[in-house]
């Protein structure tokens, strides 16, 4: 008898969702308690009542079902036309609404967005459904506006000027009268804030709230990255004030109340060009031979007071933007690069996670608290890796951050051994647990003094750097396991990964089955196993960068939020985020509620802890997108001055109107359109992810190797386009 596939979490809640949805409007003029709807779509097991329980009040909470009495619940008579969702615009200008609950997005046209933007949250009425036509409808009110503001370029006329938005999905331009323009010039890059629509106007009308620069230049086009996201690139003044007038000085009254750290042995392991150092390590043998490793994160929250402007700016950025020229950072430099930053032979406050461990990693005793520490040394990966390679003490000149060959002491070195040692038992036992091995090439670029990119590299992750993150995961895995498992249950921050999604991963299957590989999806434990092995498989292949992509999109989106349910990735009961709290907001508040329970402090409510945890998610979620955008810049400067070279690349994606292409030696991507193609008549297969000639038959495969040439570059838009010479012959000899 076959096992049934355990369900994720938001599958479970979805059904639980429709579920409710289908008991009451098959009688609206009914009213059902959670006993009754339980029972009609069998829900038995105690964690999926509560689940419904919850999600009646969730839904009566939006409006979308009513209740009569308390805990009797019936369906508003609109709940079959009427939805609210969130607004998904193609580059075609139609859209996609997006219903929690829902299996099937509802299709808007153009013509009846009823000027909704892309992320707009709405009100659809959906058609009656046609028999094997997708849901379809119209767009009724607009309940919440994403963004007023828009990145464009200024086009003046005599009397007045429009922005035309740069964003694709914003299909109108804006309207600006002259009084409004702030001093913008033709053709600038500006920052523009919609006031009001008019019925009786074609366009909003909007103001002119900053001018960024001249498109193309370095500054604009960073700065506009940022603006399209929201994100701010500096501080309030008086943010900036607030911070320098915080005392930073060490003072002996609160080391009394710390453990004293600053004699044991502790050094920085970060890259190269970090400028600030948020975790350090110390090591010590203790005297029946286990290992006492300390885990010192600097203790921000001592500097960061609730109800304070910093501490309010610090909420509203969440996070720390790494963008590829610089860092945006969600602390004033006071703080992130000196009071926090745990440098070298200075003495920091610290909150700190100290484990013993014996020789096989195992766990036998930890301690979590606050303490003061001196760190002695700082490496740079590199350094830290040359001495886990070559066993030696000697660091070369061409590899030390010293600039001069460099002598660690027998005891650094030995640390560093002894503790890759650990890390490396302690990857084997969560890759056995079932933890996905991500291990994704990223692109990096060496820049000159004008921020101009000069060459490409990778950033290949090695032992150094997977000593780090094996102990950083073990302070976040059992700071949150120390709260998780106290009863009564007490409000906590977690970082949750759900179960992937099944159909995207069979998505997956199909498409790396082109090349040789397949996953075993018999139960969750044979599907974490097969995804590392195909990771494994494909590494230095040629389709690496694509799987890698392909396989990470398959993955559920990691969250913060105060319901626990593990970490799928990470194959983790219990992780919060608890070791960079210079960069990420939930640790500072991991923190906070850390020493709140040592205090013996009572729970606070979760209600307010979720709210912060969905602001904290989203704005992840707008800083990843603009450092994508970032690199994808980045890359086509760099392939600005090399348009006159034929390159090798990979079809990392087909769609009906192109082929997109990466560059097999710089990952730099293109699209080369349909309509360039002049050898034949392509058409798109859907199926075989393939365009085919309509002549010859010849075809374009996703993870085929072509011959491109550059043929346009739109630094502006941040596009490039290919010019396609043929397939890579060679690849196809060799194979």
């Amino acid at each position: 008898m076959s096992k049934k596939k355990k369900k994720s979490n938001n599958q479970k809640k979805n059904e639980i969702t429709k579920g409710i949805f289908t008991v009451l409007e098959e009688n609206p003029q009914k009213s059902y308690n959670y006993k009754q709807i339980a029972a009609k779509i069998d829900v038995t097991e105690a964690h999926d009542r509560n689940t419904l329980i919850k999600r009646l009040v969730e839904l009566k909470e939006k409006k979308r079902i009513n209740e009569v009495s308390r805990g009797n619940y019936s369906a508003i008579k609109s709940t079959k036309t009427y939805h609210v969702g969130k607004v998904d615009i193609t580059g075609r200008g139609n859209a996609y609404i997006v219903i929690e609950g829902m299996d099937d997005d509802v299709f808007v046209p153009y013509n009846r967005l009823k000027r909704a933007f892309h992320g707009d949250i709405v009100e659809v009425y959906i058609f009656p459904k046609r028999k094997s036509k997708k849901l379809e409808g119209e767009i009724t009110k607009i309940v919440e506006r994403k963004k007023s503001s828009f990145v464009g370029i200024i086009d003046m006329q005599k009397k007045f000027a429009f922005v035309r938005p740069s964003d694709f999905r914003m299909y109108t331009d804006i309207f600006v009268s002259l009084d409004k323009i702030k001093g913008a010039n033709d053709g600038d890059k500006v920052i523009v804030e919609i006031s009001e629509w008019p019925d009786d106007a074609d366009s909003p009308f909007g103001k002119i709230t900053e001018v960024l620069g001249k498109p193309g230049e370095h500054n604009t086009e960073i700065h506009a990255i940022l603006a399209e996201y929201g994100l701010p690139y500096n501080f309030p003044l008086e943010v900036e004030q607030f911070a320098n007038n915080i005392d930073t000085s060490i003072k002996e009254e609160e080391i009394a109340k710390r453990r004293d750290m600053r004699q044991e042995l502790t050094f920085t392991i970060d890259p190269k060009d970090a400028k600030d150092f948020d975790d350090a390590l110390s090591f010590k043998i203790l005297e029946n031979g286990n290992y006492e490793i300390g885990i010192h994160i600097a203790d921000v929250s001592h500097y960061l007071k609730e109800d304070t402007v910093l501490d309010d700016e610090a909420y509203q950025r969440a996070t720390s933007v790494y963008l590829v020229d610089r860092v945006v950072p969600m602390l004033p430099e006071v703080l992130s690069n000196k009071a926090c930053s745990l440098r070298p032979n200075e003495e920091k406050y610290t909150f700190s996670a100290v484990f013993e461990l014996d020789h096989n990693a195992v766990i036998k005793n930890q301690w979590f608290g606050r303490t003061v520490i001196d760190s002695n040394e700082r490496f740079a990966y590199e350094e830290a890796q040359y001495i886990i390679e070559t066993k030696k003490n000697s660091i070369p000149q061409e590899i030390s951050i010293r600039d001069t060959a460099y002598e660690v002491s027998e005891d650094v070195k030995t640390a560093i051994l002894k503790m890759d040692d650990l890390a490396k038992i302690m990857r084997i036992e969560r890759m056995n647990r079932g933890a996905i091995s991500f291990d994704s090439i990223e692109v990096r670029f060496n820049l000159n003094q004008e921020s101009e990119p000069e060459s490409v590299y990778f950033k290949e992750s090695k032992d150094a750097n997977k000593l780090i993150e094996e102990f950083m995961l073990l302070a976040n895995r059992k700071v949150s396991e120390f709260i998780g498992k106290q009863k009564p249950i007490k409000t906590f921050v977690y970082r949750i990964h759900d179960n992937p999604n099944e159909d995207k991963l069979m998505a997956l299957n199909g498409i790396i089955s082109r090349f040789g590989h397949r996953l075993d999806f018999k139960d969750k434990k044979a599907i974490s196993a097969s995804l590392n092995k195909l990771l494994a498989d494909v590494k230095g292949k040629k389709e690496q960068n694509l799987v890698d992509t392909l396989a990470i999109r398959s993955m559920s989106k990691a969250v913060y939020t105060t319901e626990n349910i593990g970490h799928y990735g990470l194959a983790f009961d219990y992780y919060s985020h608890f070791t960079s709290p210079i960069r990420r907001y939930p640790d500072v508040m991991v923190h906070r509620l850390l020493q709140h329970y040592l205090d013996a402090g009572n729970t606070p409510k979760a209600e307010v802890f979720e709210e912060k945890c969905r602001h904290c998610s989203d704005m992840e979620g707008l800083a990843a997108s603009a450092e994508r955008d970032s690199i994808k810049y980045m890359q086509i400067k760099f392939m600005h001055n090399h348009q006159d070279e034929e390159f090798v690349g990979v079809i990392s994606g087909v769609t009906e109107w192109g082929i997109y292409v990466e560059i097999i030696e710089n990952k730099c991507e293109g699209m080369v359109r349909i309509r360039d193609i002049k050898e034949d008549y392509y058409i798109f297969n859907e199926q075989e992810y393939a365009i085919v000639g309509e002549k010859t038959g010849k075809s374009y495969q996703l993870g085929d190797e072509v011959i491109v040439m550059v043929k346009n570059i739109d630094l502006v838009k941040r596009h490039l386009d290919f010019s396609l010479l043929g397939k890579n012959e060679l690849s196809t000899v060799l194979e």
